[in-house]
């Protein structure tokens, strides 16, 4: 009866599936009716169904079959009838083919199919590792479906492709079907926010389907987007082998580790010689301290080096190559960084990582393809390490790179034979402080000077900002383009100085608001805090602030003469259920000027979206108060 039973189950399973993934050109006269997604009412377009089927084969083929439909709801989801596939053009290991695409519209009651000529199908090269096929709907229009199918090929691979349920609009079906050969073992880490509507092992491989998917959305302080993105994820762990022994791959991160490390070919690229590089060492031999020493090879090799513009874990030609054309990829560089920090005595190791824009690379599921870069790790102590990135021109030696943060790093100590994940994080806060003076003229203009001494990350952020764009971009950046402020005079100082915050002066015009007798000015001026990041209701990414922060404004307002205060925000004190993020306020009178202070406090750097609610009201409430304004009346 069990038996019996399950087979049902199955059945009913695969006739569900079959009612929502019709062939191609099967179309239900119901979808070309459709006005809007049921469960996503402003949607301009939905995915009715997208489906991929994948093979994986015991000599490294992956063969991939996928169909995907789409529905127009209006004129702004006809964008969605451009199409871009991207695919790795490395060693020319992958290939797309078979591709068939057409417009699908009603007219007079009858099905009007209009496909797609194949030569319009273009195949172009984005850069040196990726191309892409591009192509556009013809005839598509409010109420038109579209759909597209393709083989794909990857002829060596150690991994399948992560398959996203969600994407920019809506998805009612979304299905992976994996199958592998038997003498293959994969896990699985799958990432939904309610159960799957399918999850079933079959014969040689699995299926999951998800059903009625949000469209995914670009949130304030999210990491890669795939990180929030409902998903599935498959890694080769272990290969029977034809004499009935069993080969384990990447079982652990420590074993990834050990393997990667003793492979000549990757492991030789931190032993080769630079050429030049004994004066360098000689140089830094005098130096007394491990710090002054990394400072030196650190800011020599960020000044010397050329990044190409590619992150990787690898290098293609070699340090001593990359040394000499003074390029290289993002490993080669932080290579001759760890090669010149080791043969200079410094404790270093190197260190493979994912970035923000990578994707959080997760400790419990073990996948080399999660990686995309290389640094190097110098452990200091017990409680403190560096993680250097020498193609980052704006970081500094002793702060962990912004786009590491909270995420891991896999050190590589191959002489002690340990393989270790690292959480990288950082407890030095960092701090803006600015203070502002004002003199207010009867004729609603306030003529001041400010200053701005930015620590830890928010020097970083500016500094890249005031070296990339002229003084006038950069003016427009700290005035946020509001056109009743003008800067003069402007002068920085600490640019070059590491372990110095920056600091800035400037003068100031700012024309007030002026309507009958009143004057009317914020005195949030000059600071990133005038646009609530977390105005949605609903949140479905983690926030990640990265590092904790705090901002503090300093503000003396000189009133003018015919004129008092009509008006002048209170005092307050608002403190978070955890206490993790603070905002503080403080006015006040000293003879004829007008005395304040705001501090924001953020003590905690990752808050969960069940946390949302509470973070969502906090702000609003925050930034209700930072942006309220002080109003003078004419006597």
């Amino acid at each position: 009866m069990n038996k019996l039973f399950t087979l049902l189950l199955l059945l009913c399973q695969v006739s569900v599936a079959g009612a929502q993934v019709r062939g191609f050109g099967n179309i239900d006269t119901a979808d070309l009716k459709l006005t809007s997604c049921e469960f996503e009412k402003d949607a301009n377009a939905m995915v009715l169904f997208d489906r991929a089927k994948v093979n994986f084969s015991l000599s490294g083929t992956l063969v991939m079959e996928r169909h995907k439909r789409i529905k127009i709801f209006n004129d702004k989801g006809k964008e969605q009838g451009n199409i871009k596939i991207e695919y790795d053009n490395v060693y020319g290991v992958e290939h797309i083919y078979n591709v068939e695409a057409q417009t699908i519209n009603l007219e007079n009651n009858k099905i009007v199919i209009t496909k797609i000529d194949p030569k319009l199908f273009y195949f172009q090269h984005t850069d040196n590792r990726r191309d892409e096929l591009v192509f556009s709907f013809p005839n598509v229009k409010a109420g038109s479906v579209i759909e597209f199918r393709y083989g794909f090929v990857r002829n060596i691979s150690l991994n399948f492709p992560a398959w996203y349920f969600q994407s920019e609009i809506p998805s009612r079906y979304s299905e992976f079907d994996a199958y592998f050969d038997p003498k293959l073992k994969f896990s699985a880490a799958t990432k939904t926010s309610k159960p799957f509507a399918r999850d079933t092992a079959v014969p040689f491989g699995h299926i999951w389907v998800v059903k009625d998917i949000s469209s995914a959305k670009e949130e304030s302080f999210m990491r890669a987007k795939g990180d929030a993105l409902e998903s599935v994820a498959l890694s080769l762990n272990e290969v029977e082998g034809f004499n009935g022994k069993t080969v384990h791959l990447y079982d652990t991160w420590e074993a990834t580790g050990r393997k990667l490390a003793n492979e000549k070919d990757y492991s030789k690229m931190f032993d080769q010689h630079l050429g030049d590089e004994d004066d360098l060492i000689k140089q830094a031999a005098i130096l007394k301290t491990d710090d002054e020493k990394i400072a030196f090879l650190y800011n020599k090799v960020k000044t010397t080096m050329s990044w190409n513009g590619y992150e990787h874990w690898a290098s293609k030609d070699g340090i001593k190559s990359a040394w000499k054309k003074k390029s290289g990829n993002s490993a080669e560089i932080n290579a001759i960084l760890y090669h010149l920090l080791k043969k200079s005595g410094v404790k270093a190791y190197p260190m493979i990582v994912s970035t923000r824009d990578n994707g959080l690379l997760q400790p419990d599921f073990v996948d080399i393809f999660q990686i995309n870069n290389l640094v190097t790790y110098v452990p200091v102590d017990s409680a403190k390490y560096y993680v250097l990135d020498a193609t980052s021109k704006f970081e500094t030696y002793n702060q962990i790179p912004f786009n590491l943060l909270n995420s891991y790093g896999l050190c590589l100590d191959k002489e002690k034979d340990k393989y270790d994940m690292v959480f990288l994080k950082t407890s030095a806060p960092s701090k803006e402080v600015i203070i502002v003076t004002g003199d207010i003229g009867a004729d609603a203009k306030m003529q001041g000077s400010a200053n701005i001494v930015s620590y830890g990350y928010n020097r970083t952020g500016k500094l890249e900002v005031l070296k990339t764009v002229d003084e006038k971009k950069y003016e427009e950046f700290l005035t946020e383009k509001d056109n009743n402020l003008k800067l003069s005079n402007l002068k920085s100082e600490n640019m070059e100085v590491d372990t110095l915050p920056l600091k800035q002066s400037f003068d100031f015009t700012y024309e007030l608001n002026n309507t009958d007798n009143y004057l009317l000015f914020s005195p949030n001026i000059f600071t990133t805090l005038h646009i609530n990041p977390f105005l949605s209701e609903e949140r479905t990414s983690t926030i990640d602030f990265g590092y904790t922060n705090s901002h503090v404004i300093i503000g003396t307002y000189k009133i003018p003469q015919g004129y008092k205060v009509e008006s002048l925000p209170k005092n307050a004190n608002m403190i978070i259920a955890d206490k993790s993020i603070r905002f503080k306020r403080m006015l006040g009178l000293e003879g004829d000027s007008i005395q304040l202070k705001y501090e924001i406090s953020i003590s905690r750097t990752k808050f969960l979206r069940s946390e949302y609610p509470d973070l969502h009201e906090f702000y609003k409430k925050m930034y209700d108060l930072l942006n309220e304004q002080i109003v003078l009346k004419k006597i």
